[in-house]
């Protein structure tokens, strides 16, 4: 915690810069393709008495409680019918997910993306630099998986999670202000550079001021498919740590 506190006193606060990293598909991946529906589906049957669409969906770039209600919106189910059993879905939610990664072993389940532990290394060793989650994960989910690839070390800092919202745009906003109070400064939306590998995560920084920065190394977009929606810089992955410093030295 020294160490932390120490960083903020090298620079002046508006020189400070938060990074906030996306989880899936930007620091690490799920070794088995569509392992989330196969645990999420029995979730939703159990606590909504549906799957709904869910099989059929494309959820990259989403956040948990809005893949709930796309899903379930076709059997009529509301923001506020899926709310009212939230503490239910996301005890539901947490007990399978602990369950696959306790019969799968969560280095079997997760692995990290080149250049993902090394990137954070250098981050948080640098005084203009702190990092944050910014994910559609639901909170508890979140520290599990980036607990499991050894991460949770870079990640002090409160973020924005998929359970705080159902419309990622909101996120950048939700960690702005966790990440003020804790601090006890004032940043500025320019000084958080959001790092995803959807279009929703270039969205959801535009939305709120910040800097955006994509990361190809989702299996959705291409590098080509995440220019088109005009991100501030373009990595091919974070396995090039002075590229990945410099493009982040220029925001």
């Amino acid at each position: 915690m020294q160490a932390s506190a120490n960083k903020i006193h090298i620079i002046e606060p508006e020189d400070l810069r938060v990074i906030l990293w996306d989880i899936d598909g930007t620091l690490l991946r799920s070794r088995r393709v569509g392992a989330f529906k196969d645990y999420t589906a029995p979730v939703l049957e159990s606590v909504y008495g549906t799957a709904g669409q869910l099989h059929e969906m494309s959820v990259s770039g989403m956040t948990d409680l809005q893949i709930v209600a796309e899903a379930l919106r076709d059997e009529g189910f509301t923001h506020e019918r899926i709310r009212e059993r939230g503490a239910e879905l996301r005890e539901a939610y947490m007990a399978a997910m602990e369950r696959v990664t306790s019969a799968e072993g969560g280095e079997e389940l997760f692995y990290l993306l080149p250049g993902a532990r090394e990137t954070l290394e250098c981050v948080a060793a640098h005084p203009r630099y702190r990092s944050a989650l910014l994910t559609g994960n639901i909170e508890p989910a979140a520290h599990l998986k980036i607990k499991l690839v050894g991460l949770s070390e870079f990640f002090s800092l409160p973020g924005a999670f998929g359970d705080m919202s159902h419309d990622r745009r909101d996120l950048p906003a939700i960690a702005q202000q966790r990440i003020n109070r804790q601090l006890q400064i004032d940043l500025k939306p320019a000084q958080f550079i959001v790092v995803g590998d959807t279009p929703n995560d270039i969205a959801c920084a535009r939305h709120f001021g910040a800097r955006a920065v994509a990361v190809a190394t989702g299996r959705s977009q291409s590098a080509e498919e995440l220019l088109t929606h005009k991100p501030d810089a373009l990595l091919p992955d974070l396995a090039d740590l002075p590229r990945v410093l410099q493009v982040f030295d220029s925001l």
